[in-house]
């Protein structure tokens, strides 16, 4: 596979977009009135869980400069 490189403001962008993503999910299951967040995973049933670790340690994003900014948080 072939190296994908960015720079500058479409780096930042997508870097951007990759944090916001993984915000947008854990955000849901913060405070005492926190939300479910159900967790798809390829083999067996979903997972379903108010924990905002285990929500962003199992976002995988398909663009990789954005999964690199996710992965970052």
């Amino acid at each position: 596979m072939s190296k994908q490189i960015e720079f500058n403001s479409d780096a930042r962008a997508k870097l951007k977009a990759g944090v916001d993503a993984l915000a947008n999910a854990v955000k849901t299951t913060l405070g005492p009135k926190g939300r479910n967040v159900v967790i798809g995973k390829k083999f067996g049933s979903p997972h379903v869980t108010k924990d905002g670790v285990s929500v962003a340690k199992e976002i995988e994003l398909s663009d990789p400069v954005e999964n690199l900014g996710a992965q970052m948080v």
